[in-house]
């Protein structure tokens, strides 16, 4: 703009005698141009001109906006463009893009309009709200390639991103851990990334380095522990639950078995919906009131769900829930009793107290069923369904609980399993989904699903 002022001032001491529109037209033409040069622009761009009369007109930018709105809108004739630098073959389509153009293709056009008046680079890129050099491109396009640049493609230099050094050099850099360049970090950081680069010699800015690697597909992301079973017999006991729930009768019955707790009766914290002004909080150390646990068996043809509380866990508690099963299911033909690897669930004991109740004699006296044991395999109770019963009780009845007694929490407790027994007898479903919206995931018997949730407690 300084040069622009110091070219009005030295034409205006040139020409002391020339109107104020001329020496205004200046500003925005070359240092060299004509007066006759000046008046042909100003009939081309439909503005006021009185060189001979002296009136006070000046030219600016509202003027040229106003005539760059009417060539959008058509108000202009090819004839007016008749005294530009463009010739008459190309007008017409310099029209169309104008008229119906993309914006790019308008935006050349125009361009190519205002430095074909005359108008200099920077004044027109003012006017446009473009950048001086695009409206520069734009004009020396059209003076090499013609009519054809306007639906030319932007030239885009070569980006550093794209660079195979650049590439190289920066997976180079993770590929290897930063201890080896005396980070004392397990994991890379931006900084490091930009600090090593530039200390190598291939210097970079960040947002290239981000570019690079955002255009690998590389993602931060955070390594989730997963439950994995190292039993050798993995897939053996795997395909024997298989093949007995794929061919369960309609009188047998498989049932997934399983204790929780035990559970201290105190404030609980959890997830809620409060206030703007509102912050729950739980105070670190609470006296309990006391505690429980919960032994359980879910049948998942039925989805029914049967429990008791315990004050231990142990052999005599599962012979317990056998015992309580065998009454509960009388009119069934084969029990089915899947758990984990705990020891009580392995204990000799227990295995001789079912052979005592497969015993044909004790089976005839007291029309029982017979017991089969299906025990999961070992490390594997992610595929015990009954955990994801147990997620949806934490979360329906003891997060944000604050119970007065261990009497409250088991009513409670007790309340959640009838109405869920209840619902499921009113809409049978042998592998229901998430209950009500509160289980981890659905209740079935599935080795891709995690049915225990890490944050029930």
């Amino acid at each position: 703009m300084r040069t622009l002022q110091r070219r009005f001032q030295t034409w205006r001491a040139l020409t002391p005698n020339r109107s104020p529109i001329v020496t205004a037209l200046s500003m925005f033409a070359p240092q060299n141009m004509s007066p006759r040069k000046i008046g042909d622009i100003c009939q081309c761009l439909e503005l006021p001109y009185a060189e001979h009369t002296g009136t006070n007109v000046s030219l600016d930018s509202t003027h040229v906006r106003t005539w760059l709105s009417h060539v959008l809108l058509g108000a202009i004739s090819n004839g007016r463009f008749a005294r530009t630098d463009v010739p008459a073959d190309d007008l017409p389509a310099i029209r169309q893009a104008l008229s119906n153009g993309k914006p790019r293709q308008k935006l050349r056009a125009m361009a190519i309009c205002l430095r074909g008046c005359g108008i200099i680079a920077g004044p027109a890129a003012q006017l446009l709200k473009s950048e001086r050099r695009t409206v520069a491109r734009y004009w020396t396009d059209y003076q090499d390639s013609g009519i054809r640049s306007l639906s030319k493609t932007l030239r885009f230099r070569a980006k550093k991103a794209d660079e195979g050094a650049f590439r190289d050099a920066v997976f180079t850099l993770l590929h290897s851990p930063p201890s080896a360049h005396d980070i004392n970090r397990t994991t890379w950081r931006m900084a490091d990334l930009h600090r090593v680069l530039e200390e190598q010699g291939t210097p970079m800015s960040r947002q290239v380095i981000r570019e690079i690697i955002k255009k690998a597909g590389y993602k931060w992301r955070h390594a989730k522990t997963v439950l994995t079973s190292k039993d050798p017999e993995y897939r053996a006991k795997l395909d024997h639950i298989h093949s007995i729930l794929s061919g369960l009768r309609p009188n047998d019955r498989f049932f997934s078995v399983d204790e929780h707790g035990p559970i201290a009766i105190k404030m609980k914290g959890g997830r809620r919906l409060v206030s703007p002004d509102e912050y729950p909080t739980v105070p670190q150390w609470q006296k309990s009131k006391g505690r429980l646990i919960i032994t359980a068996a879910l049948e998942l043809s039925t989805n029914q769900v049967t429990h008791f509380y315990s004050l231990k866990k142990d052999t005599e508690e599962m012979i317990r829930l056998m015992e309580l099963l065998l009454a509960q299911y009388r009119e069934c033909d084969t029990l089915y009793l899947s758990w984990d690897a705990a020891s009580w669930h392995e204990s000799k004991r227990l295995r001789e107290r079912v052979g005592e109740v497969n015993c044909e004699d004790y089976r005839v006296a007291h029309e029982t069923p017979a017991v089969e044991l299906v025990p999961l395999p070992a490390g594997a109770q992610f595929l015990n369904v009954i955990e994801s019963v147990f997620s949806g009780l934490a979360r329906a009845v003891m997060h944000n609980s604050d119970y007065g007694s261990v009497g409250e929490a088991k009513t409670a407790i007790d309340r959640h399993f009838r109405e869920r027994n209840e619902h499921f007898r009113r809409h049978p479903k042998r592998a229901g989904r998430k209950i009500w919206g509160t289980e981890l995931v659905p209740c079935e018997f599935s080795e891709t699903q995690n049915c225990k949730d890490p944050t029930w407690r």
